[in-house]
């Protein structure tokens, strides 16, 4: 069974290396990194979450992957959302990690437009520490930053702008309740981009959703501490 692990506003596919080394045992993990991010640095960037949902469709759709378990975080959980609401059916199971149903961010560390005034005026690798450092509970202190903030530095100008962009535009609401298949919810509690007001929406209107909460964590809770966030995971794909 295909597993498909979405990276989300300034992270690539080297985030997921323990997902990837553990849940390859019993499933094909798919890591991709979007266009114009990290791997995929020299790739346009996309305009709209709705066109990074469709190029992953397209990718998904080259590897012949007709149904999988979809696992997004931050960004990434919105472009679930919306594949989720493309190609339901083919979703077997839905994971949104650090993520809600508005991309305008309520309550966000600092508003998108601070985020967009501050990238045009220091560049993509100061951006990427500053913002990488809001995901741990511990900042800049935190084991994993450097590699976080690594990852960000990958980032094209022009992706960086673009999903910024993109989430300011995009509001996942109104297709929430058509979505039906299983959903897990993870949230980090002391989560700076995305407060309970989004996680509870989420939980609250998706028809078919349980929430984990995972204490002492913030945005980058897979890295903080990962043997909880696998063995939710694991527990979430038993069935699958």
């Amino acid at each position: 069974m295909p597993l498909v692990l979405i990276h989300g506003y300034l992270g690539g596919s080297k985030q997921w290396a323990q997902e990837i080394a553990h849940f390859s045992k019993h499933f094909d993990v798919i890591a991709p990194a979007l266009p114009g991010f990290a791997e995929a640095t020299d790739l346009p960037a996309c305009e709209r979450i709705g066109d990074m949902a469709d190029a992953i469709i397209e990718l998904l759709d080259q590897l012949d992957m007709t149904e999988f378990v979809l696992l997004g975080h931050s960004m990434g959980g919105m472009i679930a959302q919306e594949i989720a609401a493309k190609v339901g059916k083919r979703v077997l199971g839905l994971i949104l990690y650090g993520t809600g149903p508005l991309g305008l961010l309520p309550n966000r560390f600092e508003p998108i437009e601070i985020s967009r005034e501050r990238l045009m005026a220091d560049g993509v690798e100061a951006t990427s520490r500053r913002i990488g450092a809001t995901w741990f509970r511990d900042g800049e202190a935190a084991a994993a930053f450097e590699m976080v903030a690594s990852i960000g530095a990958a980032t094209s100008r022009e992706a960086a702008l673009a999903g910024l962009d993109a989430m300011a535009h995009w509001d996942g609401r109104p297709a929430l309740r058509d979505l039906e298949m299983p959903t897990l919810i993870l949230w980090g509690e002391l989560d700076q981009s995305y407060r309970w007001g989004q996680i509870e929406i989420l939980w609250r209107t998706l028809p078919n959703a349980q929430l984990a909460i995972l204490p002492g964590t913030s945005h980058a809770a897979h890295l903080e501490k990962p043997k909880l966030f696998k063995a939710i995971l694991e527990d979430f794909l038993s069935d699958k």
